[in-house]
């Protein structure tokens, strides 16, 4: 649709010479002839922007501007006037108008400034919709869950997010940390502040300094440029260490200086920065056991575990299963466009009794897949992945012909459940089978045993 421009100008040529070309560029656009006719105008219809001359009978244009800024604060206003009238548009500006333009005006510059005017509204739109998605997804209750052990998290987080005390979130990888850390955030008073994410075990140990810290160009091979960092990135707002206990003994000094003293010296700078940072970390290790062997600083622990958030492991939470598979179904039906209503019950017990072992990650990518291939009302079995229909072979089939062919079946649940265990290593797989890796590939292949 459109965007709806409102021409104001008490002379005649000029109005219907702006409104033209307007026109021809595709805008649906309205005209009127002094202050007063166009603040009457705006009563009764919306305009995206308003283009209007300062000086004007019945009504100047700074005072249909505080109007405009009264009667709707949204709609954006181009004050035009004369170059001996620069400071009236200057104040014009600080009254809330968007942009001026000087007369004579010239047609090229004022679509120029018209079209920036409406990209930089549709961004704030954007931006403003996306930080209310991210709000949104990150609010606790998006958190799914009515175990006791979810409840104990659910409660910490309430505690913790309106303090700026440091946390410690621990679990297995895919348990949903980062969603903890999310919604700590933008539960807290830093919430319309950064949030920064760093994934300490991604980033080369020769780099990470300067990643976190940031870096003066030219204080090593390839600083072509100044960097911030993320510490400075996330000034103001939280800053999320994700697998802290992959970060380099010789950078943990720093970091816990930087969290203590609340500053930051960047690589090849002698001089502090102060920065304004709540720290969450996380770790998918027993990071006291990481102490204990000495990989990971005892001083640093302690600081960073002032609350500790351990995150359950689904075996540890099986009752929200059906929870978390109806949250996934709804989230992806709604995505896809698909009338899927939910899962039929062998498929949910399949789901119930499964080791998850890449946790709620896992759930969410088994059930994506499932809506994916579902024609039908239900998700059944069969729209799950093999190895769930591997564990209900002998129940469902009666149809055994022989003796080997039931022994067959049992020898491929066997193998596969050993694969997931070892998580499809075929080295190690065959180790713990007490096979040859030639035996075990022969028997994959004639037993036809999913291998992902």
């Amino acid at each position: 649709m459109p965007e709806k421009i409102l021409v104001v100008d008490d002379e005649q040529i000029i109005r219907e010479s702006i409104s033209y070309i307007l026109r021809k560029e595709g805008y649906t656009v309205g005209e009127a002839d002094n202050g007063r006719s166009a603040y009457d105008k705006l009563t009764v219809e919306s305009f995206d922007l308003v283009i209007t001359d300062l000086e004007m009978p019945e009504m100047r244009g700074i005072e249909l501007l505080e109007r405009i800024m009264q009667l709707n604060p949204v709609t954006s206003v181009i004050i035009i006037t004369a170059y001996g009238s620069l400071e009236t548009a200057i104040t014009a500006l600080r009254s809330g108008a968007n942009d001026y333009i000087l007369k004579p005006i010239e047609f090229d510059e004022l679509l120029v400034k018209i079209g920036r005017l409406f990209e930089h509204k549709k961004l704030a739109i954007e931006n403003q919709y996306l930080r209310r998605e991210l709000h949104r997804e990150a609010s606790v209750s998006n958190l799914v869950g009515n175990s006791v052990p979810m409840q104990k998290v659910f409660d910490l987080i309430n505690r913790v997010a309106v303090t700026d005390s440091t946390v410690l979130i621990t679990g297995r990888s895919g348990t949903g940390k980062e969603l903890v850390a999310k919604a700590i955030h933008f539960n807290s008073k830093r919430k319309e502040q950064p949030f920064i994410t760093v994934n300490c075990g991604a980033i080369p140990e020769t780099l990470i300094e300067s990643e976190l810290f940031g870096h003066k160009k030219g204080s090593f091979t390839g600083a072509v440029a100044d960097k911030i960092g993320y510490f400075k990135a996330a000034d103001s707002g939280t800053l999320f260490l994700d697998e802290i206990s992959e970060m380099p003994l010789q950078l943990q000094v720093k970091l816990l200086r930087a969290i203590e003293q609340k500053e930051i010296v960047p690589v090849g700078m002698s001089s502090s920065i102060a920065v304004d940072v709540r720290f969450i970390a996380a770790t998918n290790r027993d990071i006291q056991k990481e102490v204990a062997t000495g990989n990971f600083r005892e001083d640093l622990f302690y600081r960073l575990n002032v609350v500790d958030i351990k995150l359950p492991s689904l075996a540890e939470r099986k009752e929200d299963i059906p929870l978390l598979v109806d949250h996934f179904v709804n989230k992806f039906r709604q995505e896809m466009r698909k009338d899927i209503q939910g899962v039929d019950n062998t498929a949910m017990q399949c789901l119930i009794q499964h080791e998850w072992r890449g946790e709620i990650r896992e759930l969410e990518n088994v059930i994506e897949r499932a809506v994916i291939f579902c024609n039908d009302k239900f998700i059944s079995v069969n729209n799950l992945p093999d190895f769930f229909r591997i564990g209900t072979d002998l129940e469902v089939s009666e149809n055994f012909t022989s003796l080997e062919s039931a022994m067959n079946n049992l020898e491929r649940q066997y193998i596969h459940s050993e694969l997931r265990k070892q998580n499809f290593d075929k080295e190690m797989t065959a180790q713990s089978l007490k096979i040859s890796l030639p035996t075990l590939y022969r028997r994959i292949k004639d037993l036809r045993i999913p291998q992902e």
